[in-house]
């Protein structure tokens, strides 16, 4: 007999190329007067902003502009993102960008409406006011962040990036729109995707998986390791662009409902400490920690390597799962993912700071979804491992 699991999604999702022409509409449907457009420098002064502004506009819907995140999402920016919407006059928020933004504009929603500073809410289940209308707008194929529950903001007095979740967090409308990928850069269209994957398998393997976050697992699994390196190779290709962000979007609602594990609470420690992307670090240590988890539940993983097209007929559960981590590994490689190294993290800085490190990761909570549960040392290891390779 299954528990009873509650499974969450925006009330609104609108999907295809060129839906984000619809936000002006979907906003003046919503009966959205003012909006705070939340983005980052680079899109801002690259003119990508454009597309949306003109979409409202022709519905008469208003709008200000925040656009001073320039780095992953902190409690500085959250407190000015507030300012400028009660500033503004506004009654909704609309995040464009990548997972900075997105997440940015999340917990401005929140504290928006809930008393206090952003860092009191850290954890599950702390905002007890609804926040605010957002309506997210991905343009990069990679955090998920438009239609989950979780926000994650770095803490610049702890240098801790401090995990935010409740129902509350979920945006009311997310539009995702393959074509706001195509200028996205090869580099990051690797990060992302394999970011992407890590929530796809995180969420299937994690202790916490049920029935319906499977289904959209499988599913990102399959269109992510199935079109990444063509949407890598050439950023170009529609169909590939499409299918690796609609497999982003599928992995998104998976670990929304049955969270991330391992990889998830070690790469937060080498954002806050060694300033690396989150998407960048996730990718960076998928492979290695794949390797040590999957003696946890071998079936799972086994069942991973048939969604990446693997063939695993007559072999074990165990063969089977080595064959997945082999794939995922493989396709890390295609696309040049970084290393730790290349990424900036000193291996002698890694060795004095592994300790808290580990004991961060621990703290997060995400490493207890993980089928192999992971000790202190063993994390230590493993940032010692993913730092060699």
């Amino acid at each position: 007999m299954l528990p009873a699991r509650t499974f969450l999604i925006p009330p609104v999702l609108i999907t295809g190329s060129g839906s984000s022409e619809k936000v002006g509409e979907e906003c003046k449907k919503m009966g959205f007067k003012m909006g705070l457009i939340v983005t980052d420098e680079v899109l801002s002064k690259m003119g990508v902003v454009e597309g949306v502004k003109k979409a409202l506009a022709e519905s008469k819907v208003q709008f200000a502009i925040y656009d001073k995140i320039s780095t992953e999402p902190t409690a500085d920016y959250v407190q000015e993102g507030v300012k400028a919407y009660k500033e503004s006059g506004c009654d909704f928020l609309l995040a464009f960008g990548g997972g900075s933004p997105i997440d940015t504009a999340k917990a401005i929603a929140v504290m928006v409406t809930n008393p206090g500073s952003i860092e009191e809410y850290k954890g599950l289940g702390k905002v007890t006011k609804e926040s605010i209308p957002l309506v997210a707008i991905p343009t990069t194929a990679g955090t998920g962040s438009e239609v989950t529950q979780f926000t994650i903001i770095t803490d610049t007095k702890t240098n801790v990036k401090m995990l935010i979740g409740s129902p509350f967090v979920i945006p009311k409308v997310a539009i995702v729109d393959p074509l706001l990928t195509l200028s996205c850069p090869r580099g990051l269209t690797a990060a992302v995707g394999i970011d992407s994957l890590t929530h796809a398998i995180e969420a299937y393997v994690s202790v916490k998986s049920q029935p319906m976050s499977d289904l959209f697992s499988l599913s990102a699994i399959e269109l992510i390791s199935g079109n990444l390196r063509q949407a890598w190779a050439n950023g170009n290709n529609i169909e590939a662009r499409e299918k690796t962000m609609l497999g982003a979007l599928q992995a998104g609602i998976a670990f929304s409902n049955a969270s991330v594990a391992l990889v998830h609470g070690m790469s937060r420690p080498i954002g806050a400490y060694f300033h690396v992307a989150h998407g960048a670090s996730n990718a960076a240590l998928l492979g290695v920690v794949t390797e040590f988890s999957l003696i946890g539940n071998p079936a799972r993983y086994a069942r991973i390597g048939r969604a990446m097209g693997e063939n695993i007929a007559g072999l074990s559960d165990l063969e089977a799962a080595q064959l997945a981590a082999k794939a995922i590994k493989n396709l890390i490689r295609d696309i040049r993912i970084p290393s730790l190294k290349e990424l900036g993290v000193q291996k002698e800085k890694l060795e004095q700071l592994a300790p808290k490190m580990a004991e961060d990761a621990i703290v997060s909570g995400s490493p207890g979804n993980n089928p192999r549960q992971a000790t202190k040392e063993e994390i230590i290891e493993l940032y010692r491992i993913a730092c060699e390779q």
